[in-house]
């Protein structure tokens, strides 16, 4: 008995179909977290009393927290980019 092709065939869109939509539904929420991280920036800056020297401090702050444990997503140049991100598009929700 031989199995059909064509079922082996199907199966493998299938596969490849459910991988391309995981990678995109990844990509998605990456961007939103991005996002995300460049608005709580953002704001918590705009409650800052000398915004330019709380900015570079908070910035920094969250680079030395978070970058040990979530590595270069997280230096300082990164968090500076999710913050631009959220300033350019405020409205992405």
């Amino acid at each position: 008995m031989q199995l059909n092709k064509n079922i082996i065939a199907q199966i493998q869109d299938i596969i490849a179909h459910a991988q391309q939509k995981a990678i995109r539904s990844v990509d998605f929420e990456r961007v939103m977290m991005y996002w995300q991280i460049g608005k709580v920036i953002f704001e918590e800056e705009q409650q800052g009393e000398d915004r330019a020297v709380y900015g570079s401090f908070l910035i920094k702050s969250i680079s030395e927290t978070f970058q040990p444990q979530f590595g270069s997503g997280f230096s300082i140049r990164q968090l500076e980019r999710y913050r631009q991100f959220y300033r350019m598009c405020p409205v992405l929700k």
